[in-house]
């Protein structure tokens, strides 16, 4: 197993152009992903390694808007020690004691200082690590100092207080410094940031979690974080053990999959090392994605 590749993925959304870039890999334990689905059926799927761990990535999604760029999700960053890189399997190290993101960036011509929007899905370590760094001597620092950072309300006090089960997952070295330094704007419902890119609530993983719906000339593409981390979470009940409330992800899950396939959405998978994105279709038993457009 070793970090996903291509580092960097492009196509248009209507008149959008966006790039899936590769933040780096993860391996985590196939049962924690796949929660009450046995082994047996999970890993005709995806294929686990000797410690029982999958092959992951941390997909995130620059798009070239008129108001400028846009980054949504930013990985694992590069603050965490070897043990904690062990236990989960990070793969991301990148040029200049960065990350494979920063590194996908520079790939499409853009330095973090031309990023003038991030986008959260939600505060876990994996998702948002990257929107602070460690800097010369140790120093964190915001990844992207000229952008706003927008999150959900929700999810932020949810991350500042969590609990027994949650705590393992937030870190407020990936989140505090920017909201100390003034720089997120929070939001509490659905709602369009910018013209044609809008944050839609999607809960389950956590109940704050939030997905991003792009819309352009009359396409539609769904970057769906933690809601469908992998093109096998698919159907219905393949739902993650991480998932604080399982039973709101299904009903999630239900009606946003529906209208994607309804609407022949482009879905775009932040976790899955093969696959960046694709459409949906039901076989009359489950969901399952349509052969490459």
């Amino acid at each position: 197993m070793t970090a996903p590749t291509p580092l960097v993925d492009r196509r248009k959304i209507g008149s959008l152009t966006v790039h899936a870039i590769q933040a780096g890999g993860q391996k985590l334990d196939g049962g924690a992903m796949f929660g009450v689905v046995p082994k047996p059926l999970w890993e005709k799927q995806i294929a686990s390694d000797e410690r029982n761990r999958i092959q992951l990535g941390m997909r995130c999604l620059l798009i070239e808007h008129p108001s400028g760029l846009i980054l949504i999700d930013t990985g694992a960053g590069n603050k965490e020690d070897e043990k904690f890189r062990n236990i989960y399997g990070l793969e991301n190290d990148g040029g200049e004691g960065l990350t494979m993101l920063e590194d996908g960036l520079a790939q499409v011509g853009v330095r973090p200082t031309d990023i003038v929007m991030v986008i959260n899905t939600h505060l876990h370590f994996d998702h948002v690590g990257g929107n602070t760094r460690l800097g010369n001597g140790g120093k964190v620092e915001i990844s992207f100092p000229h952008g706003t950072y927008r999150g959900k309300r929700g999810e932020d006090g949810y991350a500042t207080h969590p609990n027994e089960r949650t705590a393992a997952s937030y870190f407020e070295r990936n989140f505090t410094p920017v909201e100390a330094a003034g720089k997120i704007e929070f939001v509490s419902r659905e709602k369009e940031i910018v013209k044609g890119v809008r944050v839609i609530p999607t809960p389950g993983h956590t109940p704050f979690h939030q997905s991003i719906l792009i819309e352009s000339a009359g396409q539609r593409a769904f970057y769906l974080g933690d809601l469908v981390p992998t093109a096998a979470h698919l159907p219905l009940p393949w739902i993650m053990g991480y998932d604080v409330e399982p039973l709101v992800t299904l009903e999630t899950k239900r009606r946003i999959l529906k209208q994607a396939m309804d609407e022949n959405w482009l879905l775009i998978f932040e976790h899955d090392a093969k696959n960046a994105w694709g459409r949906v279709e039901h076989d009359g038993r489950a969901y399952r994605l349509k052969a490459a457009d």
